[in-house]
Order: C-alpha cells, then sequence, then structure tokens
C-alpha cells in the first residue's frame, strides 16, 4: 500500500482543516488506518486511527471532539477533519495504514506527510 497525504497549510487560531489521505492498492478496505504527526524536534505522536470498516475510531486525548477520522473505502481515501485548530497542532501529519493501535511501531505503512501550520 502505498499512501499520500494532502491538504495541510498554514492557517489561524480557530480555523479547521481537513486532510486527506489517498492510499494505492486494492486491498486499502483491509487494513486499519491512522493520523499521526511530528512537531520540530519532537517524537511522532499518535491522532487518530480507524478500523477497516470505519466503525471503530480512536482518539488521543488533546484530540477528542476537536478532530474526526473517517474514511470512504471506495475512494481509497482516509480523512482527518480538524476545528478549532490551536497553535499546538502544528506539525507534520503522516498518515499511515496497518493497526489502528496508538504505536507508531505497529504500522507498516507510511505516507510522506503534509505540514499543518496554526498561526496566532
Amino acid at each position: 500500500v502505498q499512501l499520500q497525504a494532502f491538504g495541510g497549510g498554514l492557517v489561524q487560531v480557530g480555523d479547521s482543516l481537513r486532510l486527506s489521505c489517498v492510499a494505492s492498492g486494492r486491498t486499502f478496505s483491509a487494513y486499519g488506518m491512522g493520523w499521526f504527526r511530528q512537531a520540530p524536534g519532537k517524537e511522532r505522536l499518535f491522532v487518530a486511527a480507524i478500523s477497516w470498516s470505519g466503525e471503530t475510531t480512536y482518539y488521543a486525548d488533546s484530540m477528542k471532539g476537536r478532530f474526526t477520522v473517517s474514511r470512504d473505502n471506495a475512494k481509497n481515501t482516509m480523512y482527518l477533519q480538524m476545528n478549532n485548530l490551536k497553535p499546538e497542532d502544528s506539525a507534520v501529519y503522516y498518515c499511515a495504514a496497518g493497526s489502528i493501535n496508538p504505536s507508531r511501531y505497529d504500522y507498516a505503512y507510511w505516507g510522506q506527510g503534509t505540514q499543518v501550520t496554526v498561526s496566532s
């Protein structure tokens, strides 16, 4: 599975942004998927994950209520809707496939990342 993340950009505090992760390959629907983010000089951290069917989702505590992960298996695409963005949300956002666990080591496939910058 090859992944490409899109949709990052420069936004203001309180704005919303939707990231997309497009997968190639016919087995996209078989994989759990996740979003992670990494700020400069910091570890890559779990953001959210979604099961292969989309019925089960998980979020890091700081994202609950603000971020929503979803997927459209017919379009081989996973989404991350981010609302009420804060400066601390600024990071490179990566999508990954192969698990729904919060540990980045459980994911076998990674996209290239998309930069999100929240300006105050």
